[in-house]
């Protein structure tokens, strides 16, 4: 690919596919955006709309893993893109870049604000009238938490590899254990017919309208996925192991969601007093098994938030490490730099967990403004899976696959992924809740698009002269007498 190793390759088969199944984590994806599912469709939405999601995120995912299998760099999506694009290269990879960094410092923010809410959750079951939550306290405990997973990061990639191993049973396992206390615990559950009983809590009267904005809660759970691609350079036979990888990750996902899914829906017992609990989720599991086996549940449900943050700060990390490699970032000799002895990019980690607080802190005042920046992150990520995807297209032919390739199903596959993508895009973008108010408007469009327009002017003032896109260190002798390990 034109660079010379500075990281080791650690990662095994398995270990990729860890990396995004912990980042997608279906219990924090699940846990975190149910309640908005009750009020956006009901259950019809969530359990139909995740089998579809699903079937979706695969076609999006086997796009994304062919061209991973041409380009299996750090790099990722930028690299990809700079390298599929027949004209302008530089500036496909540019916005292709800033769209990947905004949506995973994002991801690693969000998970690690949802941690430190449900933190607070468990807190206030054991002593509800001596803590109080508050926007102060929960960046604060976000703040704690971006500090360890950075310290584990530090670390060598062995190290992140064990905890995402970890990670992978504790999900599998934990998933495992709350959807059977749901299934054997309670005295009663609801009809089957239940499942087709449509709820419309949004404000907005249309029905259609509603239930596509109840999506998004799979649409939000399904993101990350690209972490199996940015390890890539530290994956053994990363050209075959990373596509499966990140196929993997999304099936795997689909199952286990939806088993947590149905037995999270049928175990709710009054709904309109849910769907307006501040952790619809922990409501139910109060109300189904009492509050001691909830307690030990919602355990569970955090220290899957921990390492799916875990997880999403070292693929943000390796983001930046390739970004920056291509120059393409403020100070990107310092980003790229890998520490002798642990053999990772530690200052990246650090911006990383730097960047992702800043994303945060503006909840020290008002969760409205931090939403705000979190919304848009999915939208970054999916316009940055869609971009390498669409530019494969234009390049029909002249594509020239990897070892893994989906054969004559590659295009068919690779437009239903760009179709997706454009369609769930939107829905980010539109408002979520009626009456549009300052606390109900969604400001994800006008995030994005301050993000767009920095990256647009910096583009056209400077970053147009001085980034062509992915850089060649040299032949590929060359570049192997670079080879730091």
């Amino acid at each position: 690919m034109g660079y010379p190793r500075r990281l080791t390759r650690r990662f095994g088969a398995f270990d990729n596919f860890a990396i995004s199944f912990t980042v997608i984590s279906v219990i924090t994806g699940i846990f975190s955006a149910f309640g908005y599912g009750m009020a956006a469709g009901g259950p019809p939405v969530l359990i139909l709309g995740w089998i579809a999601v699903s079937v979706m995120v695969l076609a999006v995912g086997a796009a994304m893993g062919e061209i991973a299998s041409a380009y299996p760099t750090s790099g990722a999506l930028h690299f990809a893109a700079g390298k599929l694009a027949r004209h302008h290269s530089g500036a496909w990879s540019w916005y292709t870049g800033w769209l990947n960094f905004v949506g995973q410092v994002g991801r690693t923010a969000a998970t690690g604000y949802a941690a430190a809410t449900f933190i607070q959750a468990y807190i206030t079951m054991h002593w509800p009238r001596h803590y109080e939550v508050t926007g102060r306290r929960t960046v604060i405990i976000t703040a704690a938490i971006l500090l360890i997973q950075a310290l584990a990061n530090t670390y060598t990639v062995r190290l992140v590899a064990i905890f995402n191993r970890i990670s992978v049973w504790w999900l599998l396992i934990g998933a495992t254990v709350i959807v059977t206390c749901l299934i054997l615990i309670p005295a009663r559950h609801q009809e089957a017919s239940f499942a087709t009983d449509f709820m419309n809590g949004t404000g907005f009267t249309s029905g259609v309208y509603a239930a596509m904005l109840g999506l998004l809660v799979a649409s939000w759970t399904f993101t990350g996925f690209d972490g199996s691609f940015h390890m890539s350079e530290e994956t053994v036979k990363a050209s075959v192991n990373t596509p499966k990888g990140i196929m993997r990750a999304i099936a795997c996902s689909a199952v286990v969601g939806l088993a947590l899914i149905l037995a999270l829906v049928y175990a709710i017992r009054d709904y309109p007093a849910t769907a307006g609990a501040s952790a619809p989720p922990v409501r139910i599991l109060v109300d189904a098994l009492g509050t001691g086996i909830a307690q030990l549940l919602l355990l569970i449900v955090i220290g899957a938030m921990l390492f799916c943050g875990l997880a999403s700060m070292t693929s943000n990390t390796r983001q930046i490490f390739a970004f920056s490699r291509d120059g393409a970032m403020p100070g990107s000799r310092l980003w790229h730099s890998v520490s002798p002895r642990t053999r990772t990019p530690v200052k990246a980690v650090w911006l990383a967990a730097a960047c992702s607080l800043a994303l945060i802190t503006p909840a020290w005042w008002s969760h409205t403004a931090f939403a705000a920046v979190v919304s848009v992150n999915v939208v970054g990520l999916y316009l940055a899976y869609g971009i390498p995807v669409f530019l494969r297209l234009r390049l029909g032919d002249a594509f020239e696959p990897g070892p893994w390739s989906l054969g004559r199903w590659s295009v068919p596959v690779a437009r239903t992924a760009v179709g997706w993508i454009a369609f769930t895009s939107a829905l980010f973008v539109l408002p979520h809740v009626s009456p549009i108010t300052a606390t109900t408007f969604n400001y994800a469009p006008i995030a994005l698009g301050a993000v767009l327009l920095i990256a647009t002017v910096w583009w056209f003032a400077t970053a147009r002269r001085r980034f062509q896109g992915p850089v060649s260190y040299g032949s590929p002798d060359e570049v192997a007498a670079m080879d730091l390990i």
